[in-house]
């Protein structure tokens, strides 16, 4: 088997964990966070009230009785 020249070289966690804009993995990382806090606010707001997300603020009830006047 031939060996490659290349290195792979683990992120430190500063690195990891560093603010950085544009297509970059910390940026993706801190885009899965976010998104796994929305999630889990979501997942709240419909346990504790009761009602999903788009009905608690009420969205739904906004488009459900929306007219469409055609001419």
């Amino acid at each position: 088997m031939a060996s490659s020249s290349t290195k792979v070289v683990p992120a430190v966690n500063n690195e990891r964990n560093a603010w950085r804009w544009g297509f970059t993995p910390q940026a993706e990382i801190w885009n899965g966070r976010f998104a796994m806090l929305g999630f889990v606010a979501a997942l709240l707001t419909e346990y504790l009230s009761g009602q999903g997300v788009l009905h608690f603020y009420n969205i739904m009830h906004t488009i459900t009785n929306t007219t469409v006047n055609m001419p």
